[in-house]
């Protein structure tokens, strides 16, 4: 039970009724949540959007706070209380300046932090994302048949990996629900430009129009509308890539259920009555689900559990001093080459690879791609390159529209760069150009060939696929999962050469 005479902060992630019970609610609007790094416009849209509308939705219930610094509004504030923020930083001011503000747990997860840490602490360091899946599955009868899971098998990603369809340029699905803007976001748009005419915010990509749910009816209707259309191949073609297919099957669920909007369990449960109802294949019904209390939830948890000390001192994967890419010669404290100015404007006007530009105008234009785009495009480039771990993570959580101060650290430290020595993945997430020419239609208007290493159209992701792996083996040599690619790449004939191609390369 809580207090509903104190008035409840409404922050950052908990703009849906999942953080309401009733009585007044502050809601802050602090301008520092777009103003700290540079952020994506279409980000900043969507957020403050959902704030705003929020407000609205809670009517005279609601005091609309408006400040530069969340420490601004908690400063002399009394009898306030809030569910726990989803950053170590909010949750830092809160306990700092709301000194008389009673902390809530969190919420807006399938799992609690409790149960997850006393979980986490008999397992004696090894806390797998799988293990963690299996026994939400358990826990909740999630696909469950008594004991054991439909299907057989708790993971079916085996089945979802097919490439996209042989001559296919888009997977011939209907648009997915778009929500329809509205005076909010008119008048999100335009204190968005005057603040930027104003010098007092910087954005990068374009303006697109509103294109992710930022209410509880819009994810609603986000959430019924992919699970009637589009949730059948979602699971087929989840790791598919089309250059003029920027949605595919994929849901568009990650921003209201990281803005608070969209309960996790409902999206789950909606997914579970389709292939009850038989209205969606088992795999594709499983894979959403691993993604929403498997993947999410783990992240989620994984943030709390490792604390501060994760991300603090990390290092590129076989980091050596920044090559001619790097432009200006910088470095971070994360010992890897500095994010090129190219990647930081999201400018791939002059990126010849084809599979690298579409993802960087993918994100230019809509703030979002797919897992498959975020990990074994853009963070397989990175890894290749030995960009700094923190600078990447920054940048992935301020373009994302998706992006949070919990999604990133483990997704991008740990999972997309090993940075962290293998905490959250058993080995690199590294790939050449036939991982990309099998699972993308990008490679055959290409100028590089994915088949060739050296020359001038050697694919800059095989020869530096190549080029990484002869740069990190020390630090890979024990790693059983890669002793067989060590093993390929010690018996190169020409990678001496590879790896002097590679350091001479400049992209774009």
């Amino acid at each position: 039970m809580t207090d509903t005479t104190r008035r409840r902060l409404v922050l950052p992630g908990q703009y849906g009724p999942l953080f309401d019970d009733g009585g007044p609610m502050v809601v802050v609007e602090a301008r520092e949540f777009f103003t700290a790094r540079p952020v994506h416009r279409t980000k900043a849209h969507l957020w403050l959007s959902a704030l705003r509308h929020r407000v609205r939705a809670l009517g005279d219930r609601a005091e609309h706070v408006r400040v530069d610094r969340l420490r601004d509004a908690l400063v002399g504030q009394h009898d306030l209380e809030v569910v726990d923020p989803p950053s170590r930083v909010l949750r830092g001011q809160v306990r700092h300046w709301g000194h008389d503000t009673t902390v809530l747990p969190s919420r807006g997860f399938v799992t609690s932090e409790d149960d997850f840490a006393a979980w986490a602490a008999g397992r004696g360091g090894r806390f797998l994302m799988e293990t963690h899946y299996e026994r939400v599955r358990r826990r909740e009868g999630w696909l469950m048949e008594h004991d054991a899971p439909v299907g057989g098998a708790f993971s079916l990603d085996a089945q979802n990996r097919q490439p996209p369809p042989r001559g296919a340029t888009t997977l011939g699905l209907p648009d997915p629900w778009w929500p329809t803007e509205d005076e909010v976001d008119d008048e999100v748009r335009a204190d968005l430009d005057r603040w930027e005419r104003d010098g007092l915010v910087h954005f990068v990509g374009r303006d697109d129009r509103r294109r992710f749910a930022v209410t509880p009816d819009e994810a609603r209707a986000a959430l019924e509308d992919f699970v009637a259309v589009r949730l059948g191949d979602f699971g087929p073609y989840e790791d598919a890539v089309l250059t003029n297919d920027w949605t595919m099957a994929h849901s568009l669920l990650s921003v209201p259920l990281n803005l608070g909007v969209l309960d996790p369990r409902d999206a789950v449960g909606a997914a579970v009555a389709a292939y009850e109802s038989g209205a969606a294949p088992l795999a594709s019904v499983e894979g959403f689900v691993r993604q929403i209390a498997g993947w999410r939830d783990y992240v989620w948890h994984l943030y709390w559990w490792l604390g501060d000390e994760y991300g603090a001192d990390v290092e590129a994967l076989g980091a050596r001093h920044p090559g001619p890419e790097a432009h200006d010669g910088s470095r971070s404290a994360g010992g890897g080459t500095g994010l090129p100015a190219w990647w930081r404007t999201l400018d791939a006007g002059d990126v010849e690879a084809v599979c690298l530009s579409v993802a960087l105008d993918g994100v230019r234009d809509h703030g979002w791609l797919h897992h498959i785009q975020r990990l074994m495009v853009l963070g397989n480039w990175a890894l290749q390159r030995g960009y700094d771990p923190v600078q990447l993570t920054e940048w992935f959580t301020d373009v994302f529209v998706d992006g949070t101060d919990w999604v990133m650290p483990a997704n991008i430290i740990g999972m997309s760069q090993h940075a962290d020595g293998g905490v959250v993945a058993t080995k690199p997430y590294a790939a050449g150009g036939r991982y990309i020419d099998r699972m993308t239609d990008h490679c055959g208007g290409c100028r590089f060939d994915p088949t060739k290493r050296l020359g001038p159209d050697a694919c800059p992701f095989t020869a530096g696929y190549w080029a990484f792996l002869e740069r990190a083996e020390p630090a890979l040599r024990r790693n059983p999962r890669m002793h067989r690619p060590l093993q390929q790449m010690r018996a190169m004939p020409d990678l001496e050469q590879v790896v002097a191609q590679e350091a001479a390369r400049r992209m774009p």
